[in-house]
């Protein structure tokens, strides 16, 4: 059977900040099952309330098509299962994939031949073909179909790559209002993930050449601002032991055309401060060991450092 001709029924795997909302307009579309782990983050859903604040309680009533469930056996109709779970970093600052590990094998239960498996939880290059197509295949019984082996194998699953480009807490651009890339195993797959994601997007697509390509992409989104953050906040750092304004610097430099507006501070969030740990950690066990990216890293993490000593200094001034 044509993957393209087939009746799609979705499952979102991990109900965050990221899975919440596809779930919430994939049901406006399609017969969608939201699954979480979490209980009472089920409980709290199905009374239309979303404790991260990024779904608003009129949006449930909207989503027709959704049913939300900690059980995993109402994934057994699904056919194309969207991997949305966190993937942190460990205390060694190491990818720790062992919710997408969980995902995963949870997703290879309910496998059958011709399903699709889209994923995008933040990755390193590689990761999916590398780490989660081999569970995938040992839990399902089911071979992974990509371009080399799709005339051959007909009877296996589809994967693909479309990574979260969520900015939490900002309603201006919402999952609907950003860009999504996607990418697949076989070019028939991705047709239909593309497709999939233009069902519920004003703002379209970009089409990855393959999938470490659009893994690749997301780790690069998150490491260029961290980098540039960080120069920002070792001129910051600079200036203040010359003892001259950073802000003014600043503004006066952003005078010209072609410099890039950035502000020093912290660096926090799900993203910024964790993507660039992956692609770092698969870069030294490639051979290479990238000394920006992590200097940056080294920059960043020392900042609420420096500004808890100026907030102490301020205090003790003032005798507080």
């Amino acid at each position: 059977m044509n993957i393209k001709d087939k009746e799609l029924n979705i499952a979102i795997i991990g109900l965050g900040y990221v899975g919440l909302p596809l779930a919430i307009e994939f049901g406006k579309v399609f017969s969608t099952v939201g699954f979480d782990i979490n209980q009472t983050r089920i409980k709290e859903l199905n009374k239309n309330n979303d404790t991260t604040l990024e779904v608003d309680s009129a949006e449930f009533v909207k989503s027709s098509m959704l049913a939300l469930t900690s059980d995993e056996r109402d994934l057994s109709s699904s056919n194309i299962f969207i991997v949305t779970v966190p993937t942190p970093l460990d205390i060694n600052s190491q990818p720790d994939l062992e919710s997408l590990k969980k995902a995963c094998l949870t997703v290879g239960t309910y496998l059958k031949p011709n399903d699709i498996v889209v994923f995008e939880s933040t990755v390193y290059p590689g990761a999916t073909e590398e780490y989660c197509v081999p569970i995938l295949e040992k839990k399902s019984g089911l071979m992974y179909i990509h371009e080399k082996n799709k005339n051959t194998n007909k009877n296996g699953f589809y994967c693909g790559y479309s990574p979260e480009r969520i900015n939490p807490g900002d309603k201006e651009r919402s999952l609907k209002e950003i860009i999504k890339v996607t990418s697949a195993s076989t070019t028939e797959a991705l047709e239909v993930i593309d497709d999939l994601y233009n069902s519920i997007l004003n703002t379209g697509t970009i089409r990855a050449s393959s999938i470490k390509i659009a893994e690749a992409a997301k780790v690069i989104e998150n490491t260029q601002r961290d980098v540039n953050i960080a120069l920002i906040n070792e001129f910051s750092l600079i200036f203040k032991k010359l003892s001259i304004d950073t802000e003014e610097i600043l503004k006066i430099a952003s005078t010209k055309w072609n410099f890039n507006p950035f502000s020093p501070g912290l660096v926090g969030g799900h993203c910024i401060g964790v993507d660039p740990y992956y692609l770092a950690y698969k870069a030294i066990n490639s051979g290479y060991y990238p000394k920006l990216i992590l200097s940056g890293r080294e920059t960043n993490n020392k900042m609420g450092f420096n500004i808890a000593d100026e907030v102490i200094t301020i205090m003790a001034k003032k005798r507080i």
